[in-house]
């Protein structure tokens, strides 16, 4: 799975709105700032959180962005649907509305089953969780797995002759 920039200019922007003393405005150029993201590509994202309905904005010196709901409702998996659509897509469609033969039939499968673990952890992470510096235990135990921590090289298969 790739995190594109924008997913992750996102989710780090509604973390540091969660942050916000009280759930005050923050501008625009303070999130930026905070977390070293573009201001234009900024403003494109928290466009796309407003219509999704996760912040709210207010123009003017008190003005800013600010979280629509509580920290603890809002999902890092809501806040990459906001920004990119459906979390695991196999060429625009579901996965459940793709269909193979042959010797890959099965693999509409294994697309589903990768989107449900997507979901297990972006769903089970907050803002809130994240603004606290703190993971649900499901979440830290898989970084317990030492093979988590693995970087798997690629196109670095051994050719057996």
């Amino acid at each position: 799975m790739r995190i594109s920039a924008k997913a992750d200019y996102a989710v780090r922007a509604a973390v540091e709105l969660a942050a916000s003393p009280g759930g005050m405005p923050v501008k625009g150029t303070q999130l930026a700032d905070a977390q070293a993201i573009p201001l234009q590509f900024l403003e494109h994202i928290l466009l796309d959180l407003k219509r999704a309905g996760l912040i709210r904005t207010k123009r003017g010196a008190r003005g800013g962005y600010w979280l629509a709901e509580d920290p603890g409702a809002v999902s890092v998996a809501d806040v990459i649907r906001a920004v990119e659509g459906p979390l695991a897509n196999i060429q625009d469609l579901p996965p459940e509305e793709t269909h193979y033969g042959g010797a890959a039939e099965r693999l509409r499968d294994v697309w589903i089953a990768v989107r449900q673990n997507l979901r297990v952890v972006l769903e089970s992470v907050s803002l809130a969780d994240l603004a606290a510096k703190r993971l649900p235990d499901a979440v830290t135990s898989l970084l317990d797995e030492p093979e988590a921590w693995v970087v798997r090289e690629t196109g670095s298969h051994d050719v057996v002759g």
